[in-house]
């Protein structure tokens, strides 16, 4: 008689029971990773970035106060300004307050304006987006490592024409986008000006 075969069992997988303190120790160490990254990220986009309010009509129809606009902090570090960009800068009789205007003259540029129109060495400069002809006339000579700087709302600003140039090294970088409020979210328009030196 033939007995029934009894197979032994093969041993089970071990079964592991997750204790609750290691369970808050994931939970905590996700915390963390997440902190860490998160102050990591937020140094990397201040270095490279800064955001502004704008605050003030001086450069309408471009920009408006109240509106935030991202800047960008790199481009210079790796190339200069160039007339038409829109920059943010401190002030220079005020380093402490930061200012936003349209590069109008380089280092060396001799900038005019009359009868209603900005001349740069000469040349009038094409300016779809100013609010208004200025009505001021003036002439100035930009030092070396110095900007001269315009509001778009040429009769409305505290800029160049006022108080001189900027020098290159107050430059904070050049404004790229209005994030704020979404109705107004886009690109800001740098217009070339393609003028010999």
């Amino acid at each position: 008689m033939e007995g029934n075969e009894v197979r032994s069992q093969e041993a089970a997988e071990p079964v592991f029971v997750e204790k609750k303190s290691s369970g808050f120790l994931r939970f905590t160490t996700d915390i963390l990773e997440t902190l860490i990254l998160a102050v990591f990220l937020f140094f990397i986009i201040n270095a490279l970035s800064a955001r502004i309010r704008v605050d003030g009509s001086s450069m309408e129809p471009t920009l408006h106060t109240g509106e935030f606009v991202i800047v960008d902090k790199i481009s210079y570090e790796v190339g200069a300004p160039r007339r038409g960009d829109v920059i943010v800068f401190h002030y220079p009789r005020n380093p402490e307050k930061e200012y936003i205007k349209r590069v109008i003259g380089l280092p060396g540029d001799v900038v005019d304006i009359a009868n209603g129109r900005v001349y740069v060495n000469g040349q009038v400069l094409h300016e779809p987006y100013i609010a208004a002809a200025p009505t001021y006339p003036g002439n100035w000579t930009v030092k070396e490592n110095a900007l001269f700087v315009l509001g778009d709302n040429r009769n409305n600003s505290d800029d160049s024409h006022r108080w001189g140039t900027v020098p290159v090294d107050y430059v904070i970088g050049k404004a790229v986008l209005i994030y704020w409020p979404p109705e107004q979210w886009g690109l800001i328009d740098h217009f070339k000006h393609d003028l010999p030196h």
